[in-house]
């Protein structure tokens, strides 16, 4: 089931962190006002921006519920799709859960002004449906667990005092949510490539935006892969499905 509404409030830490998309030089801070001529060629953008992203849900979410069902069974896969239209903010979008445990797939409308193509739109909802179906929220929180648990232990043995070992278990609650962030990011490409094929668009296509994104490079602890990587798993990806 598909629903559209304005992002007010998220309950849990979402999968992935903001994707920022370069979209062009920097504003001036100087206020300007469109001309007339201008403000019709931005409500043309705006319209066309809307309805390929309400068509791209519209193919893409069954897509994603039916892959949901078959490899998650017991999980809710009832997605609820949103639009954060708060001003200001850098393309992205993200996997989150509401108080009752459901699905949601969070953009915003910077991230859907951004993209260049119905298929780069398709990829990232296939992306973040992943991480849903995937169960990656809870293998995270399930990881900091594991990581607060041995850093307040060994603190807590070497005698350290209880504000140490407090800050010991954030520590390890950092750490252990990072320790397989990348792999899980890997894992939504490759699914998410599936689920982009399998809904109809090109996921190599939709891909591309890796290109204008920052490359994270393979850095240590770092909560992203790089680009070369991502492009690769969704080629192999891609050449498996033939």
């Amino acid at each position: 089931m598909t629903r559209f509404l304005p992002l007010i409030l998220l309950f849990f830490a979402a999968a992935c962190e903001p994707v920022v998309i370069p979209t062009g030089p920097a504003p001036s801070s100087r206020p300007t006002v469109a001309a007339p001529s201008d403000t019709g060629a931005i409500n043309l953008r705006a319209q066309t921006a809307a309805r390929q992203f309400v068509q791209v849900v519209e193919t893409v979410e069954p897509v994603a519920e039916s892959e949901c069902r078959r490899a998650a069974p017991r999980a809710n896969c009832d997605f609820l799709i949103v639009v954060d239209d708060r001003p200001g903010q850098a393309p992205n979008a993200f996997q989150t859960v509401d108080e009752s445990g459901r699905p949601v797939l969070a953009f915003n409308l910077a991230l859907i002004a951004s993209v260049r193509n119905a298929d780069e739109l398709a990829f990232v909802m296939g992306h973040e449906a992943s991480h849903h179906i995937l169960a990656h929220l809870d293998r995270m929180r399930d990881n900091a667990t594991v990581g607060a648990v041995i850093f307040s232990g060994i603190a807590a043995i070497s005698g350290a005092s209880a504000e140490n070992v407090r800050s010991a278990e954030e520590l390890g609650a950092a750490l252990g949510a990072r320790s397989y962030s990348k792999d899980f990011e890997l894992e939504a490409d490759r699914l998410g490539t599936v689920i982009a094929a399998r809904a109809g668009f090109d996921p190599l296509r939709g891909a591309a935006f890796f290109a204008r994104i920052p490359d994270p490079g393979n850095k240590f602890l770092g909560t992203h892969p790089p680009n070369a990587a991502r492009m690769e798993t969704v080629r192999r990806t891609v050449a498996a499905m033939r």
